[in-house]
C-alpha cells in the first residue's frame, strides 16, 4: 500500500497517510478539523534508475575488489599483452563415410 502526502488548504498542515490505492482521498484535516485537505502529488519513494545502467558488480565489497585486482595483476603477468589467440584450421581430409 502506498503512502500519500496531504496538505490542508486552511491551516497548511502537512502529513502522510498509508492508504490503499482504491481508498478515496481524505478530506478532513487532523489538525484543524476542516474539510480542506488535498492529496499532494509527490515523487514517490521508489528507486529510480537513471544513466547507462547498474550492475551487481557496482556494489561489491572492498575485500572482493582487492581480491579481484590481485587476480587481475597475476593473470596479466603470465600473458603477453600483444599476443593473439591462435586459430585452428580444419584439415582438408576428403574422407567419406559410407553407410552401407
Amino acid at each position: 500500500m502506498p503512502t500519500y502526502d496531504y496538505e490542508c488548504q486552511a491551516c497548511k498542515h502537512q502529513w502522510e497517510e498509508f492508504q490503499s490505492i482504491k481508498a478515496k482521498p481524505i478530506k478532513k484535516c487532523p489538525e484543524c478539523g476542516k474539510n480542506k485537505a488535498q492529496r499532494l502529488i509527490s515523487g514517490g519513494g521508489a528507486i529510480l534508475f537513471k544513466g547507462s545502467g547498474f550492475y551487481i558488480t557496482d556494489y561489491r565489497s572492498d575485500s572482493y575488489k582487492q581480491g579481484a585486482s590481485a587476480d587481475a595483476k597475476t593473470g596479466s603477468d603470465s600473458k603477453p599483452a600483444d599476443s593473439k589467440p591462435t586459430e585452428s584450421k580444419p584439415s582438408d581430409s576428403s574422407s567419406k563415410t559410407s553407410s552401407e
